[in-house]
């Protein structure tokens, strides 16, 4: 008896590109939120105040939004080969040097050139897996893409929690590299080269407005809420992120060759795609974020519990991967994607409940069917939204796409901490649910506000190309 064919077509380039950008991705997407519980640990063994500690996330987060905007014309002049598995290399060498850091300053430099490879892997091996994959492929890689963007930032924090009680801080970089190492090694042997090629020098005034501007808007946003608006560094970091955002936006309309092609945007689905990614990225991002704290300021839940609460919603989008193999094909990216967000709406909305916080159970069959819906409408959106792409702009569309991703999480982070600010709970620790229900509610519209774009999205999902005919045969 043969063994069945696998699912994904897998010659052995293929084969090797799904291992390393897995392997690559599932690393990012775990560095994301693995040191969150080990700060306390880190401030204590540098003998350093927590807040000093921060700066080991803040320094990773900002960095990896610099680095975005210059990831599609790397990957298009140098090779997506050689620059997505010289970023692994450096994130590889970059999580043994933070290991190895006998010093705060160490470590904060070291998650700086971590940050700085983690911005680079995202959209560059990205475009390596829609390059490698043809349209009517991708609907079968939504297995492959799930897992680091799910399940990874999912298990960071109880992950992080374990192995800094049961070894020590150290293990959260170390893990990385015989992963890394591994990854790096079967990239080289089986993934072949592509280089796009530039047509034109390469974009400095875009890059000197576009960068700045990123890090800025990370910034601001992500320690806005926590920090006060109004303080310096936040008021002079915002002002700053939109005023060189606004003039990097106008130039890029106008360059010969712009770092960044935000032209992409005039494709309906790509454009389509692009803004659900913001909005259901600030929604998911948001939830994640308030609903701990709600279950925290309710029951009472430690820290640890209230993680856990909300990890039901990992699984949820592991089976998304499995509902979008099969549905997509059947019913087409609108047709799945529209009432997969305003289910999710729904159920982000009955979080608001008062009843559900305080019912263990009801939380988790929630958190789950987020994930199940949410998910769902997710994948089909990005499947759905490259189709028409061609493989020569896959690598800027790519970056734009995964920017708009990055900044879309950050602002639903920071819309619903000023939420629960402004209506008068600190959000550490508030016994007042009112707040944070609302900004689940803030956090339901988001979602909800997608369904305006996904009804844009094209009925049919990719079709194989039709060979073309052979000529009959002369008489």
């Amino acid at each position: 008896m043969t063994a069945a064919p696998p699912k994904i077509p897998v010659a052995p380039s293929r084969a090797a590109v799904v291992i390393v950008y897995t392997a690559a991705m599932c690393m990012n997407g775990l560095d994301s939120t693995i040191v969150n519980p080990a700060l306390l640990t880190i401030a204590r063994d540098f003998d350093q105040p927590v807040s000093a500690a921060n700066t080991v996330e803040v320094a990773f987060l900002v960095s990896l939004a610099v680095a975005l905007p210059v990831a599609g014309w790397l990957g298009d002049r140098f090779g997506t080969k050689r620059v997505f598995l010289g970023a692994l290399t450096v994130f590889t060498a970059a999580s043994a040097a933070c290991g190895l850091s006998g010093s705060l300053t160490a470590l904060v430099l070291a998650r700086v050139l971590q940050g700085l490879a983690g911005g680079l892997l995202t959209p560059v091996g990205m475009t390596l897996l829609f390059r490698t994959f043809p349209p009517h492929a991708r609907v079968k890689l939504a297995k492959v893409l799930i897992v680091p963007t799910a399940l990874m930032p999912a298990l960071g924090p109880p992950l992080g929690g374990f192995l800094t009680d049961h070894l020590s801080w150290h293990w959260l970089f170390f893990v990385n590299v015989p992963v890394g190492a591994a990854a790096v090694l079967i990239g080289l042997v089986g993934i072949r080269e592509h280089v796009e090629g530039t047509r034109g020098a390469f974009d400095r005034t875009g890059f000197l407005l576009a960068t700045p501007a990123l890090g800025f808007l990370t910034y601001a946003l992500g320690f806005g809420p926590s920090h006060g608006w109004t303080t310096a560094p936040i008021a002079l970091s915002t002002v700053a992120g939109i005023g060189l955002c606004v003039a990097a936006v106008i130039h890029q309309l106008r360059a010969t060759d712009p770092l960044l092609e935000l032209r992409l945007l005039k494709d309906r689905s790509y454009a389509s795609a692009t803004v659900l990614a913001l909005v259901t990225s600030a929604g998911l991002m948001g939830i994640l974020f308030v609903f701990p704290l709600l279950h925290q300021a309710v029951l009472g839940a430690s820290a640890l519990d209230a993680g856990l609460s909300v990890f039901p919603e990992a699984l949820g989008l592991m089976l998304a991967s499995q509902v979008v193999d099969r549905l997509l094909p059947r019913l087409g990216p609108r047709r799945l994607a529209t009432p997969a967000l305003v289910l999710a709406a729904v159920v982000f909305a009955a979080l608001a409940l008062p009843a559900v916080a305080e019912s263990t159970w009801g939380v988790r069959i929630l958190m789950f069917a987020i994930g199940l819906v949410l998910g769902t409408a997710v994948l089909t959106i990005q499947i759905a939204g490259f189709a028409e792409i061609a493989p020569p702009r896959m690598g800027q569309a790519m970056g734009l796409f995964t920017i708009v991703r990055t900044l879309g999480g950050a602002l639903g982070i920071a819309v619903t901490a000023a939420v629960v600010s402004a209506l008068g709970a600190s959000g550490h620790g508030g016994t007042d649910a009112g707040p944070y229900r609302m900004a689940i509610l803030v956090t339901a519209a988001l979602v909800a506000l997608g369904v305006v774009w996904a009804l844009r999205m094209p009925q049919q999902a990719p079709q194989p190309p039709v060979p073309d005919e052979e000529p009959a045969p002369a008489a």
